[in-house]
């Protein structure tokens, strides 16, 4: 038997730091008696497949290999990054609330005096390793280090590009506050933050920041880092309330009906940041298509347009079969055919969703025409199944 502990002991020396660590204690203890917790995993609100269906491996790898696809799958030239200055964030936001779209799912919001930072990833790959896994497909707009302090970082769930190893460790030395959710905190204590700078929630939990209310909201996705996915850490969302704003943070998850309920608890929202990119038919419940975020967006706001819609998770990295700007193309159409306000900034680029919204396309400078299997008249409505369906006729083309 010792000689089993020391195999297994050299096996835990070997496992890379950015797998972070299992849950254990008192933390473990929790996890076990949350109410989203059942037979040894947490559960989704709804059915949800995880994975492909067996049969579909063999598609989805043609898929990714056909050569006239992988092309479009990155831009043809060097994304517009917004020349994001220390002065441009030193300045408080006139209307209380402003938003900074990093890239990916990383947002810097600035709301009624405080300084949330979303999902940071700064590193060069979403991966646990250097030298392999999706890499940037723009620098980040501005060191981590020149943000200037933030109050809280919040995290909705351990992937590699939600939850980076070596932003975290950036922000180490700071005394920067962490909210994530349930058993995320494992991992930040492995790697060096404090137990007192982590507040830990279960779904509709709440923590209050200064004079900020946060609030683990639920969503539709799963967990894992390591080899082997214990399904022991939580996926959340996030409902952001201060002294006069409110705004949501979708984090990774496939359309549900507690949207609404979302909305109807914690709404409505000046601002959204919905993930409307790396869809796929392989994987329907998990990601969000351009159209399932519109109605998202629509039912957290209590089913009419209101506030500003920010899409986020896309145009960094390449984690799926669409083409890299279709999402952006297809949110901008959706919002178009809903009537609601939509904002495109380029990556570090601050709006504030009171004021004048960056609307331009700055893709199409270095993105090949996307195809649109539609032409619908303004008002009219896409199912989700018909977004994803790859044999479309692409006649409609614009």
């Amino acid at each position: 038997m010792s000689g089993f502990r020391s195999t297994s002991s050299g096996l835990r020396g070997l496992r890379p730091a950015a797998f972070g660590a299992d849950p254990g204690g008192a933390r473990l203890e929790r996890i076990r008696r949350s109410p989203n917790f059942a037979n040894g995993a947490f559960v989704n609100p709804e059915g949800t497949r995880v994975r492909p269906a067996g049969g579909a491996a063999l598609d989805m790898a043609k898929r990714y290999l056909r050569k006239e696809e992988r092309a479009l799958r990155a831009p043809a030239g060097s994304v517009p990054v917004h020349a994001t200055t220390l002065a441009d964030l030193a300045r408080p936001p006139a209307s209380g609330l402003r938003l900074t779209w990093m890239g990916h799912s990383s947002v810097l919001a600035e709301i009624d005096g405080h300084r949330v930072l979303f999902d940071p990833v700064w590193g060069e790959r979403c991966s646990p390793f250097a030298f392999a896994g999706p890499k940037r497909l723009h620098p980040v707009p501005l060191p981590l280090a020149a943000l200037g302090p933030v109050d809280v970082v919040v995290i909705s769930h351990d992937h590699y590009d939600h939850l980076d190893l070596p932003t975290i460790k950036a922000l180490v030395g700071s005394d920067t506050l962490f909210a994530v959710p349930l058993g995320v905190g494992a991992h930040l204590e492995h790697w060096g933050v404090s137990e007192t700078r982590i507040r830990e929630l279960d779904w509709t939990e709440s923590t209050k920041i200064g004079g900020l209310t946060l609030t683990a909201t639920p969503a539709r996705h799963f967990c894992g880092r390591g080899l082997r996915n214990a399904q022991h850490t939580l996926w959340t969302s996030w409902a952001v309330a201060g002294e006069t704003h409110r705004i949501y943070h979708s984090g990774d998850t496939g359309y549900f009906e507690g949207f609404r309920d979302i909305g109807a608890e914690h709404g409505p929202f000046d601002a959204t940041m919905i993930q409307i990119g790396a869809y796929s038919e392989f994987w329907p419940d998990i990601h969000m298509t351009p159209e399932e975020g519109m109605r998202a967006h629509l039912d957290l706001q209590g089913g009419s347009p209101a506030g500003v819609m920010l899409p986020i998770h896309w145009g960094t990295f390449n984690l799926a079969p669409h083409a890299w700007a279709e999402p952006g193309e297809w949110t901008r159409d959706a919002a178009e055919e809903v009537g609601q306000a939509a904002a495109f900034p380029r990556p570090g680029e601050p709006f504030e969703p009171a004021g004048a919204l960056p609307v331009d396309p700055w893709w199409r400078a270095v993105s090949a025409p996307v195809a649109r299997p539609w032409r619908r008249p303004v008002g009219s409505q896409i199912t989700s199944a018909e977004v994803s369906r790859p044999d479309v006729d692409l006649a409609g083309e614009r």
